[in-house]
């Protein structure tokens, strides 16, 4: 099969189009033929060894986090799929590559497609939807009335945020660039603060929550408008100790993790904030109660654009702009 590979980590000119072996099974997979696949900053990290540390993958490795596609077969154990079901997932991270025909997925990490989507559509959400899933519902604990801010709310993962945040009745700021704060308010924030023109830490104040996805010094100044007892949640680093102990990493990674966290988690002790990183898990029932939010019309996916599946690269160079709204998908194969 066809599948876009990385034999070593690092530019973008590592990444090509290769034959390889199509995948093995085990007695609890699912075989799925890829119809599409999400493109994220997640990608091209991965390519250049950003996380060769926690996630030492064996190289040449296909890149990819998240699909919608067709069940091929299943494993004998597998109960819950057939052949012919749409799906969709984001696979476990010790067994990504979505920019493929075929994968290989677990029972667990799937899902039923929500059946008012176009393939396309459905490889948007997984791993954006289980990361505000993971980081407002499960981490946070979001309730009615709390105060959150997202920051990057244009983005894949803010994009779902801020619609997640509303569903649960939360009130929700975000922050975005000028061109982009009519279309973050049409999703559903109640504030939209223009970093280009404002800034967020002297317009807001005793937010409950802040999802961050953005750099240190963002990070930092989250602190500011959080009040004691809220929660900083942040996809981008750095690492804590508690992701180290969830990783199983021994005494030396660990070791590194507390170090690279410290100063931010000095910060948040003194402000009584608590802080936590999230690297987002894959699982299938999380995905299906997304799914069930989807077909009710309470969350909707968002996808800026879609290449096709030879213009891979270009679609990982577009989203590395930062320019995207919302999500960028390859179409792997045609529609039925």
């Amino acid at each position: 099969m066809k599948a876009f590979t990385v034999d070593r980590y690092g530019n973008a000119d590592r990444v090509r189009v290769s034959e390889v072996p199509d995948p093995q099974m085990r007695e609890d997979d699912v075989l799925i033929e890829i119809h599409a696949a999400g493109v994220n900053p997640l990608d091209s990290k991965i390519r250049a060894g950003q996380f060769k540390l926690i996630l030492p993958y064996r190289l040449p490795l296909i890149l990819g986090n998240e699909l919608a596609g067709v069940v091929v077969s299943v494993g004998s154990r597998v109960r819950r799929f057939r052949p012919g079901d749409e799906v969709y997932a984001r696979p476990d991270t010790q067994r990504i590559g979505t920019f493929a025909e075929m994968i290989a997925v677990s029972e667990d990490d799937l899902a039923i497609k929500p059946k008012n989507l176009t393939m396309e559509e459905a490889a948007s959400i997984p791993l954006v939807g289980l990361t505000a899933w993971q980081a407002l519902i499960e981490t946070a604990k979001l309730k009615q009335g709390q105060k959150v801010l997202i920051q990057a709310g244009s983005g894949g993962v803010g994009t779902f945020a801020i619609q997640l945040a509303k569903h649960v009745g939360a009130i929700v700021a975000a922050t975005t660039s000028t061109a982009n704060v009519d279309f973050v308010k049409r999703l559903g924030a109640d504030v939209v603060i223009d970093y280009k023109n404002d800034r967020f830490e002297e317009v807001l104040r005793d937010c409950d929550v802040v999802l961050n996805s953005l750099d240190r010094e963002t990070l930092e100044k989250s602190l500011l408008v959080l009040k004691p007892g809220g929660k900083l949640i942040s996809i981008s680093g750095p690492p804590d100790p508690e992701f180290a102990r969830q990783l199983g990493s021994g005494r030396m990674l660990s070791l590194v993790m507390r170090l690279l966290s410290f100063r931010i988690r000095k910060q948040a002790g003194r402000r009584k904030v608590d802080y936590s990183f999230l690297f987002m898990r894959a699982s299938g029932e999380q995905l299906r109660q997304i799914g069930a939010l989807v077909e009710a019309g309470a969350l909707r996916p968002v996808v800026d654009r879609v290449f096709p599946f030879e213009s891979t690269k270009e679609a990982m160079a577009y989203v590395d702009t930062g320019r995207a709204r919302g999500k960028v998908v390859v179409k792997v194969r045609p529609a039925a």
